[in-house]
This record gives C-alpha cells, sequence and structure tokens, in this order.
C-alpha cells in the first residue's frame, strides 16, 4: 500500500478515476469464476447462502456494538473487560451458538508508582496523564483507566545522563558508536517506529543503558501528518502510545508459562526466570513530555534522518539534560476471559475452522480492538440466523472474542497451547482480524490460501467506489508500482503478505502449523491515537469509518471466507502459489549473501585504502564501520532442490484439485475425502519440533517474526538471520532443516493426490 494512500485522508480524485476505470472489465471477467474447491452445483447453493448470509449484516447494529464496548477502559484485569466478556457471550448464545468463557490466570503487572523529572540544567516533571477533550465525551471516564505505561518493563528507580538513539534499533547504535557515543549507565529516549517497541528498551538494556523512555515524535502520528485531535485525528500533544515491551520474539503469552497453558494446575516460573520480561524500567511518554528533556540535551546534532518534527535542535547528548525514572508496579496475575463459541459441523465436526478477534484494548479501544471485534460478532450473528433458519456448517465453526491480546496475545497463546493436541487434529484454518477503517483490503497469510483469499475479495463490494474490494486493492497495488518506477499486472490475484506477528494468529501459525489469514481495510483513515485514551468512539466516528460501511465489509469478506473454508468440497489451497512463494524467498537469500559478499569486500578496500580518515570531518570525528569477515560460500543445493521438488508437486497436486473439484459421482467423493484428509494438517509439515535458533516456540520454519524486527516477518528465518547476523555454519545447518520441511510438504501432497 502506498504511505500516502494510507497518511491522507481521502484519496486522490485521479487514483479514484483509476480504480473506476478498471472496474468494469476486471469485475466483469472474474465473477464469471467458479469457487475454489466447489463444484458448478454447490457454488450456485453457496452463493445463495451469502446472499442470505449478507441481508443480516447491519451498520446500526456495529455502531451500537462498538459505542457499548468502549464505553469503559478495557484493559485485561478491569472491570469493564470481565464485563464485555460477559456480554459477548450472551450474544452469541442469543445467536444460537453453543459457547462459554475460558479463563486463564496470567501474570499481568500494573503500575504502582510512576514518575519521570528532568534534574538538570533545568527542572521539569513530565505530565505522564492525558487530560480529557471536551468534544470527546468518552475520554473524560478515564478514572478507571491505567496510567500510560509499558507492561512487562522491570521495575527501578534510576537517575542518570539522557541520551536520544533515534528509534534505538540496531543500526541506530551502530551509528552512535561511530561517533563515540556509548549509553552505558545512562537512560535512553527513542522515538516510535523502525521496528516494535519492544525492542528498543531490549537492545538499550544490551547496550548498558539502565533505563529507556519511548516517545511518540509528532512528524510521525501528530501534526507532521495532519490535525491533531480534536480538530483532525491524529495524536495530540499529550496523546500517549502505551503497548507492551514483552520479549515477544522468543515467545508469546504468559511470561511464566511458555509453551503450556496458564491454568490453574500449570507449573510457573519464577519471575526471575521469565525470559520475556525486561530487566531495565521502560516508559512511554507523549511528544509534550518528551519536548523539554530533548530541548535539554546537548552534544552533536542528530543526524537528518534522526530528526523529528518537535521545534527544536535534536542533539544526541549525553547530558547536560540528566532524567529521574521510577518506576514500581504490582506483579500479580490477573484473569483472562476467552469467549469460545461453535456450532457443529454436520458432516465433519472434527474438522474446525476458527474465527477470532480480540476484545481487550489500553483504554477505550474502538478502533483496537473493536472496530475488528463488532465485524466478528455481525458474522456471528448471519451465521446463527442461517442456523436458526434450518442450515448447518459441514465443519465446525469456532468463534473466538479473546482476552489480553495487547499484553503480548496473552489469551489465544494460553487457549491454544492449553488446546494444542486438539488443535493439531482438528483445526483446518484460522482467520484472524484485529484493526479496522476505511480504504483497500489488505490480506496476509499461508500462501497457499492466496487465490482463496482473492475470491473472496473479489465478490464483495468496496462501499466507496462501487468496484470489488479485489479490483480497488489491485488497482491501488498498479498505482504504487506506477510511483515506485515500475509495473504491475491489472488483473491476477491479490498478492499476501507473510505474516510476522502482533496478533492473535502467531500461536495458530508460527506455533503450532495452522494455516491462517488475517486482513483488514485501512489507508483513507486519519487515525493517529494508536493506544491511546483517545482511541473512543467518539474519535472513531468522526476520523476512522463513520458509517460503519467497512465494518460491513470486512464481515463480508470474513464471512465468505469462513462460510467457504467451512462448505467447500475441496479445502481450499492453490499449492503453486505458496511455491511460487517460496521460490522468491530462495532467490532472495541468494542474492541476499551475493550483495553481503560484494559489500563486504567494497568496505575492506575503503579501509584498506584509508578512505574514511582521508574523508573525515576533523571537527566531527566519526570511525570508520568495523571491518567484516568475508562472507562464505553457502551450500544452498539441497535448499534449491527442495523448492524445485516443491514446484513440481505443486503444480501436479494443483492440476488434480481442478479435476476432482469438478468431479461427480461417489468415487469422486472418496477422492475428495482422500485429499482433504491430507491437507486438513498439511502446514504443520513445515514445522520443526526443534524450532528457531534461541527460540524454540516458534516452529514454522517459512514465517517467522524477526528477531530485531519484532512484529515485522522473516520468511525462511533460521537462514535468513543466520546470514544476516553471519552465523555462517548456523546458516548451513538451517539450510538442510528447511529443505527437510519443504520435503516433507511436498510428500504429502503426492501422498494427497496418489488416490487410493
Amino acid at each position: 500500500m502506498l504511505d500516502s494512500l494510507r497518511r491522507r485522508g481521502v484519496l486522490p480524485a485521479g487514483v479514484l478515476a483509476a480504480l473506476i476505470a478498471v472496474a468494469a472489465s476486471a469485475d466483469s471477467a472474474g465473477g464469471a469464476d467458479a469457487l475454489q474447491g466447489f463444484s458448478s452445483r454447490t457454488a450456485a447453493v453457496e452463493e445463495q447462502l451469502e446472499q442470505r448470509f449478507d441481508a443480516d449484516l447491519s451498520p446500526a447494529d456495529l455502531r451500537a456494538w462498538m459505542e457499548q464496548l468502549s464505553s469503559a477502559p478495557n484493559h485485561v484485569g478491569s472491570a469493564h473487560d470481565k464485563a464485555n466478556a460477559e456480554f459477548i457471550l450472551q450474544k452469541f448464545r442469543e445467536w444460537g451458538w453453543d459457547a462459554a468463557i475460558e479463563e486463564f490466570s496470567v501474570l499481568y503487572p500494573t503500575p504502582r508508582e510512576e514518575s519521570l523529572e528532568l534534574t538538570a540544567p533545568t527542572h521539569f516533571a513530565a505530565k505522564l496523564h492525558e487530560p480529557p477533550v471536551k468534544e470527546d465525551e468518552t475520554s473524560q471516564k478515564t478514572q478507571d483507566a491505567l496510567p500510560p505505561y509499558n507492561v512487562y518493563g522491570a521495575d527501578g528507580d534510576v537517575s542518570a545522563e539522557l541520551v536520544y538513539v533515534n528509534q534505538g534499533m540496531p543500526d541506530d547504535y551502530k551509528e552512535l558508536e561511530r561517533q563515540g557515543l556509548s549509553v552505558k549507565g545512562r537512560i535512553v529516549i527513542a522515538r516510535y517506529g523502525g521496528g516494535w517497541r519492544g525492542l528498543k528498551p531490549k537492545l538499550a538494556y544490551e547496550h548498558g543503558a539502565v533505563g529507556c523512555l519511548i516517545y511518540s515524535d509528532p512528524r510521525d502520528d501528530g501534526y507532521g501528518s495532519g490535525d491533531a485531535y480534536p480538530r483532525g485525528g491524529y495524536r495530540p500533544r499529550d496523546g500517549v502510545q502505551r503497548g507492551s515491551v514483552q520479549d515477544m520474539t522468543l515467545y508469546s503469552g504468559d511470561p511464566l508459562t511458555p509453551g503450556v497453558g496458564a491454568t490453574p494446575g500449570a507449573k510457573r516460573l519464577a519471575l526471575k526466570d521469565a525470559r520475556t520480561v525486561l530487566k531495565i524500567p521502560v516508559l512511554p511518554i507523549s511528544y509534550g513530555d518528551a519536548e523539554p528533556l530533548l530541548a535539554a540535551l546537548g552534544g552533536r546534532v542528530a543526524p537528518a534522518a534522526w530528526r523529528g518534527g518537535l521545534p527544536l535542535t535534536y542533539h544526541l547528548g549525553p547530558g547536560p539534560a540528566m532524567v529521574h525514572l521510577k518506576v514500581l508496579s504490582d506483579w500479580h496475575q490477573k484473569t483472562l476471559y476467552d469467549v469460545i463459541a461453535k456450532i457443529r459441523g454436520a458432516e465433519e465436526p472434527d474438522r474446525w475452522i476458527i474465527r477470532g478477534n480480540h476484545h481487550d484494548a489500553w483504554v477505550f479501544g474502538a478502533a483496537d480492538p473493536f472496530s475488528g471485534h463488532v465485524a466478528l460478532m455481525a458474522e456471528a450473528k448471519a451465521i446463527g440466523k442461517l442456523v436458526k433458519d434450518g442450515w448447518r456448517p459441514r465443519r465446525t465453526l469456532v468463534y473466538a472474542s479473546w482476552d489480553g491480546e495487547e499484553p503480548g496475545l496473552l489469551g489465544s497463546t494460553e487457549w491454544v497451547e492449553t488446546h494444542a493436541a486438539e488443535l493439531r487434529a482438528k483445526a483446518v484454518l484460522y482467520i484472524n482480524s484485529d484493526m479496522n477503517s476505511r480504504g483497500t483490503l489488505d490480506v496476509e497469510g499461508s500462501h497457499a490460501l492466496q487465490h482463496f483469499a482473492s475470491e473472496a475479495a473479489r465478490d464483495v463490494k468496496d462501499p466507496e467506489t462501487g468496484v470489488s474490494v479485489q479490483t480497488r486493492a489491485l488497482a491501488a497495488r498498479r498505482i504504487a508500482a506506477y510511483e515506485k518506477g515500475g509495473t504491475a499486472d491489472a488483473g491476477g490475484d491479490l498478492t499476501l503478505s507473510a505474516l510476522g506477528s502482533g496478533s492473535d494468529y502467531t500461536p495458530f501459525l508460527q506455533h503450532l502449523g495452522v494455516n491462517s489469514l488475517n486482513a483488514e481495510f485501512h489507508g483513507e483513515a486519519d487515525y493517529g491515537v494508536y493506544h491511546s485514551a483517545y482511541d473512543s468512539f467518539d474519535h472513531f466516528r468522526r476520523f476512522v469509518d463513520p458509517t460503519f460501511q467497512y465494518g460491513v465489509a470486512l464481515a463480508q469478506v470474513m464471512g465468505r471466507l469462513v462460510l467457504r473454508a467451512s462448505q467447500a468440497d475441496l479445502l481450499p489451497a492453490q499449492q503453486s502459489d505458496f511455491a511460487s512463494a517460496v521460490a522468491g524467498y530462495g532467490e532472495e537469500l541468494h542474492k541476499l549473501v551475493d550483495s553481503m559478499r560484494a559489500k563486504t569486500r567494497d568496505l575492506a578496500k575503503l579501509l584498506d585504502d584509508g578512505a574514511y580518515q582521508a574523508a573525515a570531518d576533523p571537527r566531527l570525528p566519526r570511525s570508520a564501520p568495523a571491518r567484516a569477515e568475508d562472507v562464505p560460500y553457502l551450500s544452498f543445493a539441497e535448499l534449491d532442490n527442495a523448492i524445485e521438488r516443491l514446484q513440481s508437486s505443486a503444480k501436479a497436486f494443483d492440476k488434480e484439485y481442478k479435476r476432482l473439484a469438478a468431479a461427480d459421482g461417489a468415487h469422486a467423493a472418496e477422492e475428495r475425502a482422500h485429499l482433504n484428509a491430507a491437507v486438513a494438517g498439511l502446514e504443520q509439515a513445515l514445522t520443526d519440533p526443534r524450532g528457531l535458533p534461541g527460540r524454540d516456540w516458534y516452529r514454522h520454519m517459512i514465517y517467522a517474526p524477526g528477531s530485531h524486527t519484532g512484529y515485522g516477518v522473516k520468511t525462511l528465518p533460521g537462514i535468513r538471520e543466520a546470514i544476516e547476523e553471519r552465523r555462517w555454519d548456523e546458516a548451513n545447518q538451517y539450510i538442510g532443516v528447511v529443505a527437510h520441511a519443504l520435503n516433507a510438504y511436498s510428500a504429502r501432497l503426492d501422498r494427497a493426490i496418489a488416490m487410493p
């Protein structure tokens, strides 16, 4: 998606014209296609079912549910979070679902005392508070809210010099080192962006810092992006982005029960042994509180790319700014309330299609999470109506409203770990949403589901333009390619992005190996109040999705995914898409190694020639980069052969899949049953019980969040990260591990079409 389209409030007229210009031919061509996995007869029945489903979706429902759910603070352990779970349970039961609440007890620290002061060269006490806005009724109801904080940072009472570290990512510390600056024994201040927030204090600690402050710079989501709230939708001066700093690159869920559900009898780690709890205090602050701290810094002027939007000169420090930071927490356990609702399948009850969205929030959570959650509720209501009218799904439907997503995917992870054996046997597909707004559809997930997701998007109309959701997304893709100097096809399928982390699909996909999708509309909202007290109903109805029509559109897309996966003669799969994606990842690894080798040689030549010394500014000394060891030639043959085999097996599978979808008769039904049995747990072949290096909870060998990106995905992560960090023996080892997983996957594809 174009950053410009995502950042601004309305698509330019030329873009809308381009979207509409390509609509007629694309929509008419797409609408005639058969549904994946359906025969022509069953596809006609499915289309009629979806028309009935759509008829029960109401923007008024979504608006009313959001207004109620976001009417009070909803953090884990709050009274309203529990009340919301009970309300959601009541609605599921009212709609005919077999629903219950599953409880888990998790470590969830909450602030007991927080303070931040500038003690030199002048004095300033940070506000650490988000005042109400008179134009926003909800923002005045914060008496039960927690103050801004970062959960799973350590307690501490520290005083030290301040150092500005830009976004606090690995390359930022390399630059500080070249400038001769150390953060050891100091407190760092980092701006949001560049990577997941939890990496900022983790890296600060690894470089010797004793505390970490994280602030939202107005250049990124405040007045640098648009008018600040309440005039516009962007972060006001006192707005604070809360968030978890749990080290989820190791594992998600309760820090004390890795790998097992946080049930009453579970064995728990001692707090000191919980690897995902950080070692230094960390506090999020507003740009209003950050400005006096940054203004007090001396030392060198920050590099141009490090400068934000505050009206000051950005300096690095250290000092003369001195800061006193104090964070003390209540480290007790809190109860999670997962709402789990089921409709048992009539023919294949032991194959589960699972749909989820979380219901906890940092404060009110209108956009995050309720914009996605109300769409899930609309789907559940419409499906319940179908059941009451006599329809039954072929496969079992499971709708989940998760608690504890914000602190670290707690509710989904504990449920997955508790039910791991059953899910490995029964879970076919997990479909996730989180936030939703206006704009174009973005879908991420397992690449064998790319065509399946595209068909659902093809059959839903965009509320603003009248073209299909797929057509609009493809048009935006073409424009993005053009503006970057390239081209993109006018038609075809949506391009799925690979999944990293950051929402409740993580335990399903990357721990268990369950096919997963994540989807949302975005790009047009004026939204800069993420994880703040201003993410309210009033803000949402003014600046995000005023008509709630995109909530309905999300329900239509997700409902089609759920219904089609539950009803199709053949489970959704187009393996050539997956094989093509993996082949692309393999090519990237070859290019990565070649590029690193060339850059290493070029750097060595510069160092040998004394180029850095010759070019240096003697007034601002900056050391040369560290010399890197030569890049060896890795043994990619095993991986390359496995990818070639995968492409061949995938092509044969897709050909047989297409034949079986259209076949009739009892023998064809038996063949479809055989193929479905093979496809149901196929993704598990891509996992390895040994997991990834240093983080064995993550078992998927194709997709994982990066160790130094947090939410951001790393594909073929065991190999890629070993190369990036120059661990050559490990890279060669994981070439073999990944090749073995791909060969196991190909073998299962071959067996799936070797009909009895």
